[in-house]
């Protein structure tokens, strides 16, 4: 079994993937110069072959460049050339390399391979197709998966110049990266936020709201991007059913990989980045990873500005061959003149005809944002079908700003453009999110049938120290078409020397902890049984309070608290197999949101409660090179909270609460990832998807997710051409949806389609360009928002480009 061999061998070279006959069809390469071992890890990766050999035998030693079009069999005899060792296809078809004139080298073509044994890992893969994914504890391909998954690889990102979480969502199905009230994104699936991230599978809660929302997240640390869609409370308790997203951090290398990139595009957007990693031992038990990336740009919008400083550092240390220890540190900073809440529209929804280098801030405006992120994980494999995983992470972030921000005195700006109003707010944000997991996961066979066990429980924690002082001040002489920037600049103190203004405290204590744990069972060979539960509980407490200007008396609010415990959350899946490559499946689950809302009686409202049904359509094919999913889905969620318009205006001067509302979001999801033809890396993804308020004594039969558009089209196509071309590669794709409604339900935030292409050149062995093109036809939009009367409508980026230029050295 794998396990039996020696780890960096498992790591490095032994890339699993189902045994099958060698085949003689053509891939496209291009992989510069550089470690043996690197370069026999990305043929293996994206031809989905085994190669088996003594870690040993490649120590050192150099591959020269792999680059044209060729079956795999090949590329491996061109990286071998020169090294004194051959390539020597087995009896069962895989592929073993072993010295030219030896006889002595470990013979593993009979080893089973299993599916579990398949490396989820995408850099250097040079693929769009995800051999398996993490997300859901363990590794599994996803076709086992009964529910929808996207996994964004590194060489997406990586093509399509995306170094932001929000971009990224962007450009993935059925996921909408929101712009919120403040600086940072809403992550989105199916209508409904995604609030608590996974950071190698440990789940921390991202999006609490403190006068806005202020997650960012950069992409440079992470491997890649995994995406589930639909509930998903086994893996992280109470939250949306919207789905989860795993963000899975780079690693120490097996060989000497070095990195170095810049980049020079629109609006004075420069960056630097390097990239190292490798052993830093002799065995190799220990490894490396460091990345260090600098950028700052400017806007197309006028006086915005941003600058972000990223460092990040890794080891993975080998215990024993039968343990692993991960540490990481991660830190971000990053300083802005942001423009927040963007523009107002007119008060019958009309967006305003103004330039989109429209600023509405103030000269003075600065934002702050600094996210410290520490990583630690162990597994140890007691055999071949049993392993124990812990894994925690702790983030700190802090959030200092002072800003002007423009919005309406009104609903909506009057015919001439007035009925402004200059709001001026000080941040000083302070969380802290901690997150632990851990879990087993066993293989066994009984009553002749396979089962794969999981048990496993998980804690986060989330604490916040928050303060912010505002004033609002309405305009008699000041348009939308003629904004002030040069109003005094403010103070936290000096707002609270100014009439009008006020202060506000507040703390969050958020802790959720849960034990979970799943069965999965074949009772015969194409029939495989899921079924899971997970009991949680949930504490949430959320102390605020007020400091009018002039006073140094600071007034309590009535506490918002939630408690639950002892709930338990259940989950079933079948997937059924209908050949090596397609699958069918069916899946169901429930989800848990807990409410701070009281009733009339003073009570907290019983949670939201839903259940998520989802059947599908998944493919494996060309040996796993491609990925396909359809699926059908459906969620319906009821005990929400509405306004009891009969109790009055009984609680703090506004209407109770009653658990009554309704909502459904149900639609239709498909998919393709990977190399769909020679030379040809495709990702598209489209989304069905509507929502709707069931049951809402105000809302009744209205759109529930404003934002979400009915329909999402997500296409990016990369091609490496061959012959006389094979140093050239081009790429081409768009996103187009259908319309969104703004806040109000009273008007449309039009769909949009926004084309990007690149051009990519080989000059040399460790030397690589490529110009990226965004919205080629310069298409003027608003990007799909919390888009309100009184601002927060956002334009899209016009026309823009990128230059970049990577240098990889040989070693």
């Amino acid at each position: 079994m794998l396990n039996t061999w020696p780890r960096s061998l498992c790591v490095s070279v032994a890339l699993a993937a189902l045994v099958s006959p060698v085949q003689a069809q053509e891939l496209s390469f291009n992989l510069p110069a550089g470690p043996l071992a690197r370069t026999l890890n990305a043929i293996a990766a994206q031809s989905g072959r085994i190669i088996s050999l003594e870690p040993a035998l490649v120590q050192g030693k150099q591959a020269p460049a792999v680059i044209g079009r060729m079956p795999a069999q090949q590329a491996l005899e061109q990286a071998l050339a020169g090294s004194g060792l051959q390539l020597r296809i087995t009896g069962q078809g895989n592929f073993s390399v072993e010295p030219v004139a030896a006889s002595d080298v470990l013979q593993l073509g009979a080893t089973t391979i299993v599916e579990r044994s398949y490396d989820a890992t995408t850099e250097h893969s040079g693929s769009y197709a995800a051999r398996a994914v993490t997300l859901g504890k363990g590794t599994h391909t996803l076709k086992e998966i009964p529910q929808s998954v996207t996994v964004m690889t590194r060489k997406q990102m990586d093509d399509q110049d995306l170094t932001d979480l929000k971009d990224a969502a962007n450009k993935t199905t059925g996921l909408v990266g929101v712009q919120g009230v403040g600086q940072g994104m809403i992550l989105t699936s199916r209508g409904f936020q995604i609030d608590d991230w996974q950071y190698d599978g440990v789940p921390i809660p991202r999006n609490t709201y403190a006068l806005g929302n202020w997650a960012t997240q950069d992409l440079i640390f992470f491997d890649r991007m995994e995406v589930l869609r639909g509930a998903s409370g086994l893996l992280q308790g109470a939250g949306s059913p919207g789905g989860a997203i795993n963000l899975v951090r780079k690693r120490g290398q097996n060989a000497p990989t070095v990195t170095v990139t810049a980049k020079a595009g629109s609006w004075d957007h420069y960056g630097l980045q390097l990239d190292a990693g490798g052993p830093l031992n002799q065995s190799g038990t220990v490894r490396g990873r460091f990345v260090a990336d600098e950028d700052q740009s400017q806007s197309f919008i006028d006086y915005e500005w941003s600058k972000t400083h990223s460092l990040y550092g890794a080891l993975d240390m080998d215990l024993r061959d039968d343990t692993t220890l991960g540490l990481a540190v991660s830190h971000s900073d990053n300083e802005s003149r942001p423009m927040i809440r963007g523009l107002p529209r007119y008060s019958d929804g009309k967006p305003v005809n103004v330039p989109r280098s429209t600023y509405t801030g103030a000269r003075w405006n600065h934002q702050d944002i600094e996210v410290t992120t520490l990583y630690a994980d162990l597994e140890h494999r007691f055999n071949d079908d049993w392993t124990f995983k812990t894994g925690a992470v702790h983030m700190s972030e802090t959030n200092q700003g002072r800003n002007q921000r423009l919005q309406t005195s009104g609903n909506g700006l009057k015919a001439d453009g007035s009925g402004i109003q200059y709001a001026d707010f000080v941040t000083d944000f302070d969380a802290s999110k901690l997150g632990l997991d851990m879990n087993l996961i066993g293989h066994f066979e009984a009553l002749s049938m396979a089962h794969e066990v999981m048990i496993g429980g998980n804690y986060a924690k989330y604490t916040s120290d928050d303060k912010f002082a505002r004033t609002f001040n309405n305009s008699a002489t000041d348009t939308i078409f003629d904004i002030n920037h040069d109003r005094p600049s403010i103070s936290y103190e000096g707002l609270l020397n100014t009439p009008g203004g006020r202060a506000t405290p507040s703390q969050y204590e958020i802790r959720q902890k849960g034990l979970y744990g799943s069965w999965r069972v074949k009772p015969i060979e194409p029939l495989t049984l899921v079924l899971g539960s997970r009991v949680s509980g949930y504490d949430f407490s959320y102390q605020s309070a007020t400091r009018m200007a002039f006073s140094d008396v600071v007034t309590p609010a009535p506490d918002s608290t939630a408690k639950e415990t002892g709930v338990v959350t259940p989950y079933a899946g079948i997937v059924y197999d209908l050949s090596r490559e397609w699958a069918v499946y069916a899946s169901y689950t429930d989800v848990f949101e807990p409410q701070t809302n009281r009733d009339a009686g003073g009570q907290t409202l019983k949670p939201v409660v839903g259940s998520n049904y989802e059947v599908g359509l998944k493919g494996e094919l060309l040996d796993g090179r491609v990925n396909t999913s359809l699926a059908l889905f459906r969620y319906d969620q009821e005990n929400r909270a509405v306004n009891d318009l009969a109790s009055g205006m009984a609680c703090d001067g506004w209407y109770c609460s009653t658990a009554a509302g309704k909502v459904r979001s149900q639609g239709i999801e498909a998919e393709i990832s990977g190399e769909v033809l020679t030379g040809l890396q495709l990702f598209a993804g489209y989304t069905y998807n509507t929502t709707q308020y069931l049951d809402d004594p105000a809302n009744e039969g209205k759109v529930f997710s404003t934002w979400t558009p009915k329909h999402m089209l997500r296409v990016w196509g990369d091609y490496q051409w061959s012959g006389d071309w094979n140093r050239v590669s081009t790429g081409l794709g768009f996103t187009t949806q259908s319309h969104t409604l703004g806040y109000e339900h009273t008007y449309d935030v039009a769909g949009y389609t926004v084309w990007s292409a690149r051009l990519g050149y080989q000059l040399s062995e460790e030397i690589g360009l490529a110009l990226n093109a965004n919205n080629l036809f310069d298409k003027r939009y608003y990007t799909a928002a919390y888009n309100q009367l009184n601002g927060n409508n956002n334009f899209g980026d016009p026309r823009n480009v990128m230059f970049s230029v990577k240098y990889t050295p040989t070693f």
